[in-house]
């Protein structure tokens, strides 16, 4: 049976939100809008057979948690931190992978995960007496690789693990005289952003490369990257894709989407403090770049801004920019259909996943506020405020 359409036109979720409703700058995650996602996606794993879990990484707002154990399977963390906290207040399975394990940590790891998947064949060998012990002890538990398929799908090269000298993920023809005793699955994770039509090239390479050992194995982690909830995602193929690999391998077969789960569901709430001109018309704001959205200077992209177009091509343009000293503090050139004011609210988008997870308080610039909010029921409430006490503790 087909999967009835699992990306249908999504509901404008911030159209009548109020931005004087809330301090600025603060994040806006829609409840509604999450809750959506991950009826998409727990409709996903219904119809393939998949388990789906958060990446803790993308979106960890721990006060939505009572959802996502509503609808997912469980977490994926990256560590020992993320592991300690799916485990605590997301419940359900919690996977853990890490570029490298610390010796110091490795005990609290095993004891917080169900799967626990390995960067390297040392760390393997490293610490496999250890891990058979854990298992031993708690039934269950299962272990496997991460491996790099050699294939690269990703535009970015900065989120690209497939990029030429990536260190994330074992190189697939290595593993050709590899022990697979006590390794039950591997895992892989290749993508950012994408459609179905990248995972599928990437599992023929896998099937390709490990498809008699894939036979022998317990399950098989596909990673995240998959951008299921988004408008006009091919669920269907991804459904049949799914189904086809479960069957042909026996395996259980694991997605582990972090933005999918919190897609169209956040804002970030900011103000016009000042306007200047230096050359172009410029616009200082309590949101920052490099503090409060840092993926603008890493990755770069430029952020959408509701009633406004990116570039300087309408009536009243503008470069926005933060508090911070950081000459390249800038978010981008914007149009506006009206001149900016001080004091005006703007309303960035896409905000929820990767960007509350990676803020930080450099020049002391105050930490968003956190807000959750119903579109539905218009309800408002407050996660988290931020003081000085946030800046001052975290160094001494």
């Amino acid at each position: 049976m087909q999967p009835r359409n699992l990306s249908p036109v999504r509901p404008d979720y911030f159209a009548n939100f109020d931005p004087q409703r809330v301090p600025s700058p603060c994040f806006v995650v829609d409840q509604i809008a999450i809750e959506d996602n991950l009826k998409l996606l727990a409709e996903v794993a219904d119809q393939s057979g998949a388990r789906v879990l958060l990446a803790l990484k993308a979106f960890s707002m721990f006060a939505l948690a009572p959802l996502f154990r509503q609808y997912l399977h469980g977490t994926c963390a990256s560590g020992l931190m993320e592991a300690r906290l799916g485990r605590e207040e997301f419940g359900g399975e919690v996977h853990t992978f890490c570029a490298a394990f610390r010796d110091s940590e490795i005990e609290q790891v095993l004891d917080l995960s169900d799967h626990l998947v390995f960067n390297s064949v040392h760390q393997w060998q490293q610490f496999r007496q250890q891990c058979l012990q854990s298992a031993a002890a708690k039934p269950g538990q299962k272990f496997g690789l991460r491996v790099n398929p050699l294939h690269s799908e990703g535009a970015t090269p900065i989120y690209d693990p497939c990029a030429s000298g990536s260190r994330l993920g074992i190189p697939i023809d290595s593993l050709q005289d590899f022990d697979w005793q006590g390794i039950s699955g591997i895992h892989f994770h290749t993508l950012c952003e994408q459609d179905f039509p990248p995972l599928d090239r990437t599992l023929a390479v896998i099937e390709q490369q490990l498809g008699d050992q894939l036979h022998r194995l317990d399950w098989l982690n596909l990673g995240g990257g998959h951008h299921i909830t988004r408008e006009g995602y091919q669920t269907g193929a991804l459904v049949e894709r799914l189904k086809h690999l479960r069957d042909t391998y026996q395996l259980q077969l694991y997605l582990e989407p972090g933005e999918a789960c919190a897609l169209y569901a956040g804002v970030l709430v900011s103000e016009v403090l000042d306007l200047k001109s230096n050359g172009p018309q410029l616009a200082v704001l309590d949101t920052s770049a490099t503090c409060h959205m840092p993926d603008v200077i890493e990755m770069p992209y430029q952020p959408d801004i509701r009633h406004a177009t990116r570039g300087e091509g309408g009536p009243f343009s503008y470069r926005l920019g933060g508090q911070t000293c950081l000459a390249g503090d800038v978010i981008g050139d914007y149009s506006f259909d009206a001149p900016l004011q001080r004091g005006q609210r703007l309303i960035f988008e896409e905000m929820a996943y990767y960007t509350m997870v990676k803020t930080n308080t450099f020049n002391g610039i105050a930490l968003p506020s956190m807000a959750v909010w119903n579109s539905k029921s218009d309800e408002i409430s407050f996660v988290k405020q931020f003081d000085y006490s946030d800046f001052r503790n975290r160094l001494s």
